[in-house]
């Protein structure tokens, strides 16, 4: 008799939380490389930049499926339906992303300090709040 295993469900929200929370770090630290920066919704002046625009979007789309889709995989990791192989695939972009994540960060900043740690900050509360709601929507599906 097959016994299926129980997890809780709060681990794997969290689990799914953290991974779009970093996932949303690492796409801001990219993107303020490219001149997507949330800074610019600071700026003094009438109009907002479509860098910061397309950043904020960017940063919240990045989030939403990457809780998403890592609740989703716990899920069925915990069943047994994704084979050691997928499981190391996925383990190795995600440190590829958050590897040039890093060495974009480790250059000196293109945004003053203050704007950015709101930036940051901005980034932070916009990946907890969309990856929450990835991985509240993935589990509930299921």
């Amino acid at each position: 008799m097959d016994k299926s295993t129980y997890f809780p469900r709060r681990l794997i929200l969290a689990g799914a939380m953290l991974s779009g929370v970093l996932l949303a770090l690492a796409v801001h630290m990219l993107g303020a490389r490219f001149g997507l920066d949330l800074g610019g919704l600071w700026r003094p002046g009438g109009a907002i930049p479509a860098g910061a625009a397309v950043a904020w979007w960017l940063i919240a789309t990045v989030a939403f499926v990457g809780g998403y889709v890592t609740a989703t995989l716990m899920d069925s990791a915990i069943s047994g339906q994704i084979t050691q192989r997928m499981r190391q695939l996925l383990i190795g972009i995600v440190v590829l992303l958050l590897a040039g994540a890093g060495q974009a960060a480790a250059g000196p900043s293109p945004i003053p300090t203050i704007a950015g740690v709101i930036a940051g900050l901005a980034a932070l509360c916009l990946g907890g709040l969309m990856a929450f709601c990835g991985a509240h929507f993935a589990l509930r599906k299921s």
